[in-house]
């Protein structure tokens, strides 16, 4: 019998393989619906974006960079009241924690990193653009990424870390990093 689909040639594409691109398609995917199902409390000058958690696997396995972008793009372009300049602006902000993110070993110091890029990137995109205060848009916003990432993330990393080694193998993670410091 003919076959009428040969998926053998799919095991990599663009120097991922299939199960990567899965892994970073439902990443970016999830932080789109948790970002989109608590709007009222993920946008605006006090933002607790829970999905801001999914952050920490930028530690955990730099491919989750893309997934974080693309995410963070496709959340604020779908549901942002503050438009393209938050999908410029909340997109790179998120781009460059990611990267620093991922080159960081120890999973505390990692956490800071969204916090300031977002705290000023956004604190000063709601002052030049919404006449926002200044001082008081930067720390709410990074009030708001401190206690996803830093108080409720990074204990929750952990916890998953000690309690399911199965976690790391199914996200991809690098073993080798300093989550108990």
């Amino acid at each position: 019998m003919k076959k009428f689909f040969d998926f053998s040639g799919l095991k990599s594409i663009g120097g991922f393989d299939v199960k990567t691109m899965s892994r970073i398609g439902v990443v970016a995917a999830l932080y789109v619906v948790l970002t989109i199902y608590i709007a009222p409390i993920a946008y605006g000058p006090i933002q607790f974006r829970i999905s801001e958690v999914l952050m920490l696997l930028c530690f955990l396995n730099p491919q989750y960079i893309i997934s974080m972008i693309i995410g963070c793009a496709t959340a604020n372009l779908l549901a942002s009241p503050y438009g393209m300049a938050d999908v410029l602006l909340g997109t790179i902000a998120t781009g460059i924690a990611a990267v620093l993110m991922a080159g960081c070993k120890n999973i505390w110091v990692s956490s800071i990193f969204p916090i300031i890029t977002n705290a000023l990137i956004i604190g000063f995109m709601l002052f030049f653009l919404y006449n926002e205060p200044l001082a008081l848009s930067i720390l709410a916003v990074g009030f708001g990424q401190f206690v996803v990432i830093t108080v409720a993330g990074v204990p929750l990393f952990r916890y998953l870390f000690m309690r399911y080694p199965v976690f790391m193998r199914i996200i991809g993670g690098r073993g080798q990093l300093t989550m108990y410091n």
